[in-house]
């Protein structure tokens, strides 16, 4: 049971995020289905494996801070292909920290905060989103708004996941009669781009994607284990979604990491008293991630036929409280405020200067002030 909560809530509660970030970057909507479709089939094989190969509570999951960066970015000047193919270098850099030690060590001396600035910066357009609909589609924002408050209310961990089938209902009665004529789109298919590389690709979507991933998933994900008293093996973590990433990135999916929220609910004490057979659940939680997989193109389906607007609005509930953390973490530190700020600020600018976005530039201006002036000072 615990392993199917675990599916439930990492999947309602995000895959909104997913489809309209893999959007934003050039996917059509069958690419986007099979995106999402890839990503649970990835994440479910290193869950199980994973799990079932060390007999700890390991879960896993898409990198949702990751596709908020996508959904977030300006315009990019290239397609799905290149987008495809950054996804797959952002595999081979998590992977790569497992096998390459040094790696990792240049990871861990990127600021924290500094990290987090981006990542704020970067989601706080897309957190806009419902707010800016209550003023363009309000009948049907405002019933995904109240439900998400109610069980914000009674039951926190549901808030977002109610919020999510609150837009998935108004966009099926807005389908209408669509009968068997879209049945066709409802089965789940995997549809393979063939990648293409670019510098451009590498340091608008790769580079930041992989930042974001490391900082805001997979270092998390093993601070949540081990207030457990679970230890993760850092190195086969790695490899296993570094390589699950990369095989996901050629039917569209971005990338997939340790799982952080919701890795409490397969290590905590729902998962069972018997601390040595809580890996049962991360277990469970693989298969369920299937069978949840089995529902994505239907739910594209559900996604595209809802008012334009409404999909973006019930993702921004879903990452509100990553942004309040984010920016939270960002500021908590005096010395480095200033930094953190601008970097903030040019994430969230949608600035595009010689056509990389504004997150990769965010951490270059506040690496930059960190190192200038900050250090400097004290």
């Amino acid at each position: 049971m615990a392993g199917l909560v675990t599916a439930l809530v990492g999947y309602t509660s995000s895959f909104a995020v997913v489809l309209t970030g893999l959007k934003a970057v050039g996917a059509t909507d069958a690419q986007a289905a099979s995106g999402l479709f890839a990503l649970t089939i990835a994440l479910a094989i290193c869950a199980v494996g994973l799990a079932w190969i060390t007999r700890r509570p390991i879960t896993t999951a898409w990198s949702t801070p990751g596709a908020a960066l996508l959904a977030g970015a300006a315009a990019v000047n290239f397609g799905w292909n290149e987008a495809v193919g950054a996804f797959i270098m952002t595999g081979v850099l998590i992977a790569a920290t497992g096998a390459i030690p040094w790696l990792g060590r240049l990871l861990a001396a990127i600021p924290v905060p500094l990290a987090q600035a981006m990542l704020a910066g970067v989601l706080l357009k897309l957190c806009l989103a419902p707010f800016v609909a209550l003023s363009t589609i309000p009948l049907h924002v405002a019933p995904v708004i109240v439900v998400w408050l109610v069980f914000l209310r009674l039951s926190p961990r549901w808030a977002v996941p109610a919020a999510m089938a609150a837009a998935l209902g108004i966009a099926g009665f807005s389908m209408g009669q669509a009968g068997a004529g879209v049945m066709g789109e409802l089965l789940p298919a995997l549809e393979f781009t063939a990648p293409a590389f670019s510098l451009e690709a590498f340091t608008a979507i790769t580079l930041p994607l992989f930042v974001v991933t490391m900082a805001s998933q997979n270092v998390p994900g093993v601070a949540v284990l081990a207030s457990f008293n679970y230890e993760t093996p850092w190195r086969a973590s790695m490899l296993a979604t570094g390589i699950g990433s990369s095989a996901a990135a050629l039917f569209g999916g971005h990338a997939i990491n340790l799982a952080a929220i919701s890795a409490a609910l397969a290590a905590g004490e729902e998962a069972g008293e018997d601390r040595s057979r809580r890996w049962i659940a991360a277990v469970s939680s693989g298969g369920f991630y299937v069978l949840l997989g089995l529902a994505s193109a239907a739910i594209t389906a559900l996604a595209t036929a809802s008012p334009e607007g409404l999909l973006e609005a019930a993702a921004g509930l879903a990452l509100l409280g990553t942004l309040g953390a984010s920016a939270s973490s960002a500021l908590s530190d005096p010395t480095s405020r200033m930094s953190s700020l601008v970097a903030f600020l040019i994430a969230g600018s949608g600035l595009s200067f010689a056509g990389i976005g504004g997150a990769f530039w965010a951490l270059v201006a506040g690496l930059a002030l960190r190192l200038l002036i900050e250090r400097k000072r004290h």
